[in-house]
């Protein structure tokens, strides 16, 4: 079984009248790759994520994920959990699968931790540009934007200090000038074939 989370950005093509479809459609394309994945493959999934975007510079700051409840997902019956979770240390704490998938970013920081009784983990980094942070704002007066993704295995809109647009087009959007950005969504929730992983980073925490 492979669950691939793929966090494809899609913004609406109907913007202000000074929109420019085409420099729209060439940033888009930075966006294809995966915002964050520390479940990237196998039967790594997640219940939540909270995103913080803290702008300190005209269009640079820094971007804080969480990943709230970590779980494995059981392959045919199977209990895989060692296997996941000695995938995400490898990949993303030991590994360089983040500098990867953030080509433009710097100082890139995860941790992995246990919050009541679930494995949460946090990466944290430095973003020289909006669409390094797969934000995009069109120009200085326009709205700074985030599009949910809509793509396999997306994420679901929870809550954010935005306003967000509609199931149809899965956008949040904060004035412009905004320095703080937050936003929480729903990847998937626990159910019968869900396993928590506590259990191994307690293992893993006790030689680390």
């Amino acid at each position: 079984m492979a669950k691939v989370q793929v966090f494809v950005f899609r913004l609406s093509l109907k913007a202000n009248k000074h929109f420019d479809p085409m420099k729209y459609a060439r940033m888009l394309k930075i966006s294809v790759l995966g915002l964050i994945a520390l479940m990237l493959s196998s039967c790594l999934t997640v219940e939540k994520k909270e995103y913080t975007f803290e702008l300190t510079g005209e269009n640079s700051g820094k971007l804080t994920i969480r990943y709230i409840n970590i779980m494995s997902v059981m392959d045919d019956g199977k209990d895989v959990t060692a296997q996941d979770f000695a995938e995400i240390v490898d990949k993303y704490i030991n590994g360089d699968q983040l500098e990867q998938d953030f080509p433009g970013a710097a100082n890139i920081k995860t941790r992995l931790y246990e919050q009541n009784g679930q494995l949460c983990g946090e990466v944290t980094l430095d973003f020289p540009s909006l669409s390094a942070a797969r934000l995009y704002q069109y120009d200085k007066n326009s709205p700074l934007m985030m599009c949910i993704s809509a793509a396999y295995d997306s994420e679901t809109y929870v809550s954010s200090n935005g306003s967000y647009g509609n199931d149809y087009m899965p956008v949040v959007f904060w004035p412009a000038g905004s320095r703080k950005l937050t936003v929480t969504t729903s990847v998937s929730a626990p159910d019968e074939t869900s396993l928590s992983l506590a259990g191994e980073y307690r293992k893993w925490k006790e030689t680390n």
